[in-house]
């Protein structure tokens, strides 16, 4: 099981603690206040308040034995800071950082952050989806709440066609093209063959699906 710390629970932090949650991840939420950490306790494997640059507080609940710790402080760019020291001081082996700015970002980068988030741009759903499908290999927004991914074709979906899978109803997003090796793009792979879907096309492992959705759906979607 994906195990996450949420650090910092205003709006991005709760959705993605809570979508994190929903999708099966065992999710620690973290945050000074008491009255927010009840507000998401029964949503959440843990909830705690606490202050995230106490190194100690932190070993108490365990975040150093977590796969990513996302910190998500918006108001105190200093907490921000030096908990994404510690964190990566206790061996975190990915630590996302919440950025506003680019220069915030450089600093972040610099004492350590793997990765950075901003969540005045980017959904929470998309963020869902990027930290519990590692097997999207590009996700491209369009506009607000929706985006264009390439996926691999799931392997319960291959050897069916797209009239059996009935993706757009059960799923609620649209395939809107496959890339496929054949052998004319194996010569060339640098030059991959897409084609327009039709309701008969089956699905064969190697495809790559371009699929369009909210990104709440297609972060739904199966591996």
């Amino acid at each position: 099981m994906d195990r996450f710390a949420i650090i910092g629970l205003g709006r991005f932090g709760q959705r993605l603690a809570r979508m994190l949650s929903e999708a099966g991840a065992e999710v620690i939420a973290i945050d000074r206040s008491q009255e927010i950490v009840e507000a998401i306790r029964d949503e959440v494997t843990v909830a705690v308040a606490l202050d995230a640059t106490d190194e100690r507080a932190l070993l108490s609940q365990g975040v150093d034995k977590v796969d990513v710790a996302v910190v998500g402080i918006g108001t105190d760019f200093e907490a921000a800071v030096l908990a994404t020291v510690i964190l990566k001081q206790l061996g975190v082996p990915k630590v996302v950082a919440r950025a506003a700015t680019t220069n915030r970002g450089e600093i972040l980068r610099r004492v350590g952050a793997d990765d950075l988030v901003n969540p005045e741009r980017e959904s929470a759903y998309r963020w869902a989806h990027r930290l519990m499908g590692p097997n999207v290999i590009e996700q491209i927004p369009l506009a607000e709440g929706y985006s264009l991914i390439q996926v691999p074709a799931p392997v319960a979906w291959q050897g069916k066609s797209l009239a059996e899978l009935d993706v757009r109803r059960k799923h609620n997003v649209n395939i809107v093209a496959i890339r496929r090796q054949d052998a004319a793009a194996a010569a060339a792979p640098s030059r991959p063959t897409f084609s327009v879907p039709l309701p008969h096309d089956k699905l064969a492992a190697g495809d790559i699906l371009v699929v369009i959705g909210t990104d709440e759906d297609v972060s739904r979607l199966p591996g």
